[in-house]
């Protein structure tokens, strides 16, 4: 039956059911569009049926009715959590179902990618490419360690803590072998953090400008000079080839000359990939000697 109000009563004068049409009085009868019937045949051809049980709601039943629907009160309840709805707020979903505002809310709330819960409002989360975490449920792959909302690095489907991502992917420094996290060098295919590429003497860095390797130490023009390059025997200037004029190196015995200052003393003709001779600790060509 459709929408409708009735009257239930204890019938005082002479009238018959409606539909069985036995006499009413002195009896229980319901009145429903002004027609009077029993209450036997009032459940049988009046009453409506409930949404949740598909029982017809007596005359003795509290009955509860939206949008053309209508529920004994006992069957009010929530589909979720089975909390009575009578005089609370209530939402109809899919097959005529009815819900809670808590259950309703947490339904419709998105999925921790962390617990599969729902985030519900007020829950602290953490969101990352259209995917929501609990605070508590966003963790470091590695360490397992909880990052919350402190800083992190995705690497496909999982995310590492700073120190964690250091340790797996980071470069390692030639020199102190901790992680590179930011900047850094790279010398003969190995890299270095820029504050570890320093002069073995002065301790400047070196990421940028001109220096020199010997035996693993790495000097800069101005170090390599004053402290490791051979002093030349010619013009007493140290011999830095790769750093000036001049890139070859002449030696003999326990000295050393820039090729250009390896000449005779007495003509000043180069000598370099000559021949020569030593007189008195000075390098003469072949023909001076014997103007002496």
């Amino acid at each position: 039956a459709g929408p409708g109000s009735y009257t239930v009563g204890t019938m005082s004068e002479r009238f018959d059911c409606h539909y069985c049409r036995d006499p009413l009085h002195g009896k229980k009868y319901v009145k429903k569009e002004g027609r009077h019937c029993c209450v036997k045949c009032f459940e049988k051809f009046c009453a409506n049926t409930c949404t949740e049980c598909k029982k017809p709601i007596g005359a003795d039943s509290k009955e509860l009715h939206f949008k053309n629907r209508y529920w004994h009160d006992s069957c009010f309840r929530c589909f979720k959590c089975y909390t009575s709805l009578v005089n609370e707020p209530f939402m109809l979903r899919e097959n005529n179902k009815v819900w809670c505002s808590n259950c309703t809310a947490a339904e419709d709330a998105p999925r921790c990618k962390g617990c599969f819960k729902p985030i519900i409002a007020g829950d602290q989360n953490v969101e990352y490419k259209k995917m929501v975490w609990h605070k508590d449920c966003f963790t470091c792959s590695q360490c397992k360690q909880v990052i919350g909302s402190g800083s992190f690095f995705p690497k496909g489907d999982e995310f590492y803590c700073v120190s964690c991502h250091e340790h797996k992917f980071a470069k390692t420094c030639a020199k102190c072998k901790n992680p590179i996290t930011s900047g850094g060098l790279t010398y003969q295919e190995q890299p270095w953090h820029s504050e570890c590429f320093i002069c073995s003497n002065c301790k400047k860095q070196l990421g940028g400008k001109r220096f020199t390797a010997v035996e693993d130490e790495f000097y800069c023009v101005e170090c390599y000079k004053e402290c490791v390059a051979k002093k030349c025997a010619g013009c007493k200037n140290p011999i830095t080839a790769g750093f000036g004029r001049g890139t070859s190196v002449v030696n003999y015995e326990d000295e050393s000359w820039h090729d250009y200052c390896f000449k005779c003393t007495k003509c000043a003709r180069g000598l370099a990939n000559k021949r020569f001779v030593c007189h008195n600790g000075k390098i003469y060509c072949a023909e001076c000697p014997k103007r002496l």
